[in-house]
């Protein structure tokens, strides 16, 4: 390589990192972390319980911050909204495994479906701006497609395996059917009804149940 080519491909070098460092997101203060943390935790009980309705700035005064804080670490509200639910899928998911690690398996099964329950509600009030992220080049849905059935799966097979559900259930039948609380009218009893939908859902998956899956 010649002198010029390689002070050509040093500059194209020191050019492409820099960029990188430059759309690298720079660590926040730690008082600006927590506050980024709080706006997300208070979104989503927000987005949960108001839905398309919700405020952003009813969000800020109930995390504390102001409403410049807010789009500070938010520019818009679909900004806000992807963070939220990538939130909810990490929770969720994470659940899976820390469930498991304290309970019997039919017991992690049926606390993690009720866990569901909240994550469907916060997935609701989301719903109208989780449409417009699906029609831009966000990433979120291919990131979390697969993980929240994967993470069922999980619970599902351990519980058949130990024979405190019955056999010849599938994971992707028990999705399918937490999935149908989704398209309940949204009510005011919903989340508790849903619940007991739950409580009703465990009760068919326990009956019969006794005998370990063969492998």
């Amino acid at each position: 390589m010649s002198t010029v080519e390689k002070k050509l491909d040093d500059q194209q070098t020191a050019t492409a990192q820099g960029a990188r460092e430059a759309a690298a997101p720079k660590p926040l203060r730690a008082d600006a972390q927590r506050n980024r943390d709080r706006l997300v935790e208070v979104a989503a009980v927000v987005f949960a319980e108001r839905g398309i309705d919700a405020s952003l700035e009813d969000i800020a005064r109930r995390a504390g911050v102001g409403i410049g804080t807010l789009y500070r670490h938010f520019p818009t509200r679909e900004h806000l909204v992807e963070v939220v639910y990538r939130r909810e899928v990490e929770a969720l998911c994470a659940a899976a495994g820390e469930l498991a690690a304290r309970h019997p398996s039919d017991v992690a099964l049926e606390e993690w479906m009720r866990r569901f329950v909240d994550y469907i509600a916060t997935k609701r009030g989301l719903a109208t701006s989780l449409r417009i992220l699906l029609t831009t080049n966000s990433t979120l849905f291919s990131d979390t497609s697969g993980r929240v059935s994967q993470a069922l799966r999980q619970l599902v097979e351990a519980a058949v395996a130990d024979g405190t559900i019955r056999g010849d259930v599938d994971a992707s039948d028990v999705l399918h059917a937490l999935s149908g609380i989704y398209s309940a009218p949204d009510t005011p009893e919903w989340r508790d009804r849903s619940r007991r939908l739950v409580k009703l859902l465990m009760d068919g998956l326990r009956f019969g149940a006794g005998n370990p899956a063969k492998a």
